[in-house]
Order: C-alpha cells, then structure tokens, then sequence
C-alpha cells in the first residue's frame, strides 16, 4: 500500500509537482503526514480517507433544480358568434333573352358592337325588307279592291230594299244583295288581316332587342339566310346579375323555416346578405341578397338550388362565371371560443390543456363544433374564464405544474 501511494506521489510530481508539492496537493491532505512505515490497518484508513478527499475534489458543482415549464395560455370566451357556411357559385344574367328573326330573309346590316350595352327596343340587326314591301304592297291593293265590292254591295242593298218592298223585285235578289254584302265585309277584314300581318313582318326584318343588357357575339355574319329557328346573338341584364348555388337536403331541412319565411316575402328584413369571393381571391365589394328556392330537390344529387343577385352597376360581372358565396347562416347564442391551435387531436377524440388556479394542468376532453376564423367552439369540456395553453403543450402532462408566460384572450372572427 505505501508503494501506491509513493507511485502516487511520483505521478504527481511528473505533473510538475515536486515531493514537497505533491505532499502538500490539496487532494492529498493525509499523504503529508504518512509514516513510510506505519501499520497497515492505519494505513489503509489514510488511504480510504484519502480517496474519499479526492472523489470529493472532483464534484465542482451542485444537482440542478428541477425547472417549472413556462407555457402561453388564453383565456375561454362566450360570445354570440355567427356561423359562416361558403357555396360554389355559378353567375348568370337576370334575365337572358335569345336575340332571334321572327321572319325569313337575308341579314343585310348588324347595327350594334358586339359586347356593348344595348337598350330595349335598339335595332340590332336588318333583315333584307324588299319581299315584305312588295307582300305589304301586295295586301293593300287586295284591301282596295274588298272595300270596293264591298262598297258595291252596299248600293245594291239600298237601291233593292225600297223595290223589293214595293214588290218591284222579287224579294230573293234582295237577300241576295244583303248576304253579298256581309261577304264583302268580311272580305274586308280578311283583307285588313293581311295588310296588318305584312306589316308586321316588315317591321320584324328590323330584329330588336327585348331587354336591356350586353349583347353577345353575333352568331351569324352579313349576306346569311336566316328563319324563325336562328339564333342571331344574345343579350344579358346583368344589373343585378343572378348567382346559382346549391345546398344539401341536410341544409335545407335546417334552414327550411327561414327560407319559406323569405319566400312569402318580398323583402326580408332578417335575410342574411351573402359575399361573394371572385376567382382571384378578391372580395366583390357589393352585397347580395337571396331571391328564391328551387322548387324540387335534384334527385341525382340530393340537393336543391338557391338564388340570390347582387347589384352589378359596373357590369363587372358577367354570366358564366365562378364564384364563392360566403354568408352566416345563423348565429350561436354564446357560444365558448378558444384558439384551433389549444385543441390537440388524438385518434378522432379532442383534448384542452386547461390550467387551474393553482397552476396545475388538468387535461380535459372536449367536444367541438364549429370553426370560426382562427377559433374553435366548444360544446362541452370548459368553461368562461378558464385558462387553456396554446403553446408549450409537449412540456406539460397531467397534473404538472407550470409557470404562465403569457395570458391572452381569445378572439373570434
């Protein structure tokens, strides 16, 4: 044993210790005073004192404190928050009137810009009017010549009655000239018809449009043969302008007392007005309100049609277009309210870190319904007030206790 510890001191002194130094090491403090040759018993009691000293000298610091999480939390509000439901939306002109001859004939001028705001009653196209003239023509020389016999037979009758009653004639060629007479009237008429009905269609080669609107692309050009069957171009009313969507069974059943209220009316005052979110994200700046209710479920596809318009004054809409419709539904009267992000998912089931008043979590599970903007409600499984963590949830389990970084409050869209 006393060998050791002279190898001991020579290990030391080959640090750059010298005997004297090496006795003197703070590590060392009974390797001093040993005798070289004492007994064994106490020897080895220097030694195991010794070697405690120096496993001691090794240990510099203290065993840390175990350390408190620090976690965000906020707190869980009540408030009546209106529930948003959005619909595909397909846009279409209020009403669309196919442009169409009522005659047949050539198309000699187009006399609108394709694309333009037409007025009801504008010439949009001309039809070749020189057949209809002539048949126009044509009908009243057949009306002069009816009213001519007719006037014939009048005289017939006022020169025959007199003699016929004075049995100067036989009384047969009296009601002849009477029934003569009420043929020519109604040759008269007949012919009144014609000259009306030719007039007519001269006024149809001028082909006008029905409704204000935009008219469309021509769908025929200069110098074509065209009938009742043709269809010359389009003209949509789009101020308003009619957005089409559809909704479930399952909603209209929910919601089935509020549209067949709004249906009875004219205008409703508790109709909720819709957005409408364009293609590129964009919100359309104008409200719209909802007009009627299709009157069947589409059997295909189990859902029903709703409509609803909005004011168009810069004709930015057009038919054909896609859109969202954004509107809240309904309203739920205080409903509780926290951050999607306090809400953990774990196989279908959902779960808030709520912290208590004595700073200790309680792991709860809870029922959700809705989403509104960045929140979440809350069926069942807290309360008002009630603090629940939003960030640090991996530090924490149940029952732990931390520290409140941050309280905030919830904030619903």
């Amino acid at each position: 044993m006393i060998k050791k510890s002279q190898s001991e001191l020579m290990t030391l002194q080959g640090g750059g210790l010298s005997e004297m130094d090496a006795l003197r090491h703070p590590c060392r403090p009974a390797i001093r005073s040993l005798p070289v040759r004492a007994g064994s018993r106490v020897v080895l009691g220097i030694l195991l004192a010794a070697l405690s000293s120096a496993l001691g000298c090794g240990k510099t610091n203290a065993a840390p404190a175990i350390s408190i999480p620090e976690v965000q939390v906020a707190s869980v509000v009540q408030k009546d928050v209106p529930i948003f439901s959005e619909w595909v939306a397909t846009l279409d002109g209020y009403v669309n009137a196919q442009i169409q001859p009522q005659v047949t004939g050539y198309i000699i001028r187009q006399t609108y810009k394709e694309g333009s705001f037409v007025r009801k009653g504008q010439v949009l196209f001309q039809i070749d009017p020189r057949p209809f003239q002539a048949m126009l023509d044509q009908a009243s020389a057949q009306l002069a010549q009816t009213q001519a016999q007719l006037g014939k037979t009048e005289m017939d009758v006022d020169r025959d009655t007199p003699l016929a009653k004075e049995r100067a004639i036989a009384q047969s060629q009296l009601d002849n000239d009477v029934q003569a007479n009420r043929a020519a009237k109604a040759a008269v008429k007949a012919a009144q018809a014609l000259v009306e009905q030719a007039q007519l269609n001269l006024e149809f080669t001028e082909v006008k449009s029905m409704v204000d609107g935009v008219a469309g692309i021509a769908q025929v050009q200069i110098g074509n043969l065209v009938n009742p069957t043709t269809v010359l171009t389009s003209v949509s009313q789009i101020n308003p302008i009619k957005a089409y969507f559809s909704i479930s069974e399952q909603e209209y059943i929910h919601y089935a007392d509020r549209i067949n209220a709004q249906t009875q009316k004219e205008i409703s005052s508790d109709r909720p007005p819709f957005d409408l979110i364009l293609a590129d994200g964009s919100m359309y700046p104008h409200k719209g309100a909802g007009l009627l209710t299709n009157r069947q479920v589409d059997t295909t596809t189990g859902s029903i049609q709703v409509v609803c318009s909005f004011p168009n004054p810069n004709n930015i809409l057009r038919p054909g277009q896609f859109g969202r419709l954004r509107a809240a539904a309904e309203v739920r009267r205080g409903a509780l309210l926290v951050p999607q992000k306090s809400v953990n998912e774990l196989q279908g089931d959902y779960q808030l870190a709520v912290v208590g008043s004595d700073n200790k979590v309680s792991i709860r599970p809870v029922t959700v319904g809705e989403r509104v903007g960045q929140m979440w409600i809350i069926e069942s499984g807290v309360q008002p007030g009630e603090l629940v963590i939003v960030a640090g949830l991996q530090k924490v389990q149940n029952g732990s206790t931390v520290k409140i970084k941050q309280a905030t409050s919830a904030k619903g869209e």
